[in-house]
């Protein structure tokens, strides 16, 4: 029962946080908006970490963890924040949905997942309806278009290999160990990103803070980012990769309540059956447990 409604809450708050980053990125831009949220997630639970620094894992795995905070917050929330300067949130919220099946993609290409046959119809119907949102238009996906349908795919591609390798790789770390390194990581892939592209973008925040801005700031960094990050390694842990990013089943709907009620987004009925097809697309993509050949490695009940 818990994991349930662990799920339904990390779905909630990442549905907002789609709202947030169409508010934060127009003052924080793209990077600024990465660090934002990773320096205020990281914040939120350093002084708890520290306070259980005795069970930090010894020793500590470097490499998987900076290559779980780029992979798995720094570049991806990067790519969003990007693909929201040209498309709503709810439209960002829908395409997130593609995410387990990239999960199940990178699991068969890097990680020795078997795909079943029904698995592979999903993957398909999925790519169907990423097709119906972009009205049969490939072109969006190439040239200066690819920045929103485009760059937003490849942030799903991001999330389906890190899921799998911080499992592979990180089972036996704590989550708020994880959690917080990855997003110290994050922050500081945001950081350096924001000034090698535009240094000045944090003081152009600060001359236009108000209200709205830090009540973004605050969702974003200390619930999307810090506590959502704990809910999602904590239903890795729980059950599997692939159970723990099913929560994109619930994140459009979420996302889309939110942007139409506080943003004022329009809701098409080409983006619903879009969203619906891919949905049809995850649950045959995500429905059996995949199964991992023993020759890479075997899977426990938990993380």
């Amino acid at each position: 029962m818990r994991v349930y409604v662990a799920l339904i809450s990390l779905s909630l708050i990442w549905g907002l946080s789609f709202v947030f980053i169409s508010i934060l990125s127009e003052s924080a831009g793209v990077w600024g908006t990465v660090f934002i949220r990773c320096i205020a997630g990281a914040l939120l639970l350093g002084p708890y970490l520290w306070f259980k620094r005795k069970d930090i894992i010894k020793p500590i795995p470097w490499k998987p963890l900076m290559v779980v905070g780029v992979i798995n917050a720094g570049l991806p929330w990067g790519l969003i924040a990007l693909s929201q300067t040209q498309i709503d949130s709810s439209l960002a919220a829908v395409l997130n949905a593609f995410t387990p099946i990239f999960t199940g993609i990178m699991g068969l290409v890097f990680f020795g997942a078997i795909l079943l046959k029904q698995q592979w119809v999903g993957i398909a119907i999925g790519f169907v309806g990423i097709l119906i949102i972009m009205d049969f238009d490939v072109s969006l996906l190439f040239g200066e278009s690819f920045i929103g349908i485009g760059t937003m795919i490849l942030a799903t591609v991001c999330y389906g290999f890190s899921s799998h390798y911080a499992r592979r790789h990180l089972r036996d770390a704590g989550i708020v160990f994880v959690t917080t390194c990855t997003l110290v990581v994050g922050a500081t892939f945001g950081g350096l990103m924001m000034l090698f592209t535009n240094p000045s973008q944090l003081q152009t925040l600060a001359q236009n803070l108000n209200g709205e801005i830090l009540f973004a700031v605050i969702g974003l960094g200390f619930f999307g980012s810090g506590i959502a990050h704990l809910l999602f390694f904590y239903l890795m842990k729980e059950r599997s990769p692939e159970f723990a990013t099913s929560v994109t089943y619930l994140i459009p709907i979420s996302a889309i309540f939110w942007g139409y009620f506080l943003l004022q987004e329009p809701i098409s009925i080409q983006m619903i059956i879009g969203l619906l097809v891919i949905l049809c697309g995850v649950y045959l993509t995500t429905r059996p447990k995949l199964t991992f050949t023993m020759k890479f490695f075997s899977i426990g009940k938990k993380l």
